[in-house]
């Protein structure tokens, strides 16, 4: 058992260099600016938010992201994440969760159970799925149509089919004939948008995720029904702005997005977000320094950090020390240099003994928080003095 989960609430008023290491530290006051940004756009645009819960795995977060209730809907990669959202069910916040992944008939079970307190919608993207629907509803006669978001894939080639695939038409002429489902909308996450580099490639990704899941809809005979046209990925929320004169009368334009409450080196990236946006930290300490090589090393290493990578160079970033990265990874060792591509490095920063010694605690940036906090067992959440003023419990497994 990670020690953590037995000492964390000791830690409560005291300041991070007292923690263990390595620690995943979250800044309260950063992540509220950051979904107070968001939702404020939201709120102009008059759409629907459907949060995603896949990175900051906590009941706190994601009360959070829901607004007291103003949003009653999420989106979930694992039913862990759903079954850990259900206290706001009965908190009177949470009406609707919808299971993200593709489904398979194995989860079925677990979502029946769960949709007793909480109506779930499923994700279609195979025939094979609506028969798998079809075979468990007459099995358990009596549980009613399944609501289902029907994955439109707009160029990240994850799940999903194209609308020049012409097994999107078959699989809306499929559903719209099955005894076992009901096609609630269309659903497209455009993660290729981390890629992008600056405003106007962004603005054209959320573009393209619109005429997409728009396209698909049009697909269905002829019917007076309203379906809902969810889009989004953390960069294109921060550029939701785009579509303020593409709003549809006749469709239910929904968001969402499940990076913006953290963010990370791949949203710096993109140039929609500062630096100092980030309200994860990953706390380590020095263990070694190598002057005959430039380099130290730290106590975190691909299990606290991940191999995710980004234009940023390297695995993580030291905060108080921006020059030096991650620049090589083992399970549980970190390596800091500075990159090899040429960029200038600040005066009096070039040599690792005049900026690190042992023992020393120092701080990363992560390059992608949502793989990185499923590390971790506890979150230490920080005022903006970094002091420790509370702990979350993340949702862990599947």
């Amino acid at each position: 058992m990670d020690i953590s989960l037995q000492t964390h609430r000791s830690y409560v008023d005291r300041p991070i260099s007292r923690l263990p290491t390595p620690a995943f530290v979250l800044s309260r006051p950063i992540i509220e600016s950051n979904i107070k940004r968001l939702l404020n756009d939201v709120s102009q645009l008059g759409i629907s938010f459907r949060p995603h819960v896949k990175t900051l795995k906590s009941i706190e977060v994601t009360r959070m992201m829901l607004e007291g209730g103003k949003h009653r809907k999420i989106v979930a990669s694992t039913v862990c994440e759903i079954e850990g959202a259900l206290p706001l069910v009965t908190e009177g916040v949470l009406d609707e969760c919808l299971y993200g992944m593709p489904i398979t008939g194995s989860v079925l079970p677990r979502l029946v159970k769960i949709g007793r307190s909480v109506k779930i919608l499923l994700m279609i993207d195979n025939e094979q799925q609506v028969e798998i629907l079809e075979r468990f509803s007459l099995e358990n006669p009596g549980l009613g149509i399944w609501d289902v978001f029907i994955k439109v894939d707009v160029g990240s080639h994850r799940a999903g089919l194209m609308n020049s695939s012409p097994r999107l038409r078959r699989l809306i002429e499929r559903a719209e004939s099955s005894f076992a489902v009901s096609i609630y909308g269309f659903y497209c996450h455009a993660g290729h948008s981390y890629g992008c580099r600056d405003r106007e490639s962004v603005d054209a990704v959320l573009q393209s995720e619109l005429d997409g899941v728009l396209a698909a809809s049009q697909m269905v005979p002829s019917t007076d029904r309203s379906f809902v046209l969810s889009i989004g990925s953390t960069p294109a929320a921060h550029a939701i702005k785009a579509i303020k004169d593409r709003i549809l009368k006749r469709c239910i334009i929904e968001l969402h997005a499940g990076n913006f409450p953290a963010l990370d080196l791949q949203q710096v990236c993109t140039g929609l977000v500062s630096r100092a946006d980030q309200a994860a930290r990953i706390l380590t300490d020095v263990c070694s320094v190598y002057p005959e090589r430039n380099e130290a090393l730290v106590n975190a290493g691909a299990i606290a950090l991940s191999r995710e990578t980004s234009s940023i160079p390297g695995f993580g970033q030291v905060v108080e020390q921006p020059d030096w990265h991650v620049v090589r990874l083992s399970q549980e060792h970190g390596i800091l240099g500075l990159p090899s591509d040429g960029q200038p490095v600040s005066e009096g920063k070039q040599n690792v003994g005049d900026v690190f010694r042992v023992g020393q605690r120092v701080s990363l940036y992560c390059q992608h928080v949502c793989i990185t906090a499923a590390a971790f067992h506890v979150y230490y959440v920080v005022d903006e003095n970094d002091i420790v003023r509370d702990t979350w419990i993340p949702w862990k497994g599947w």
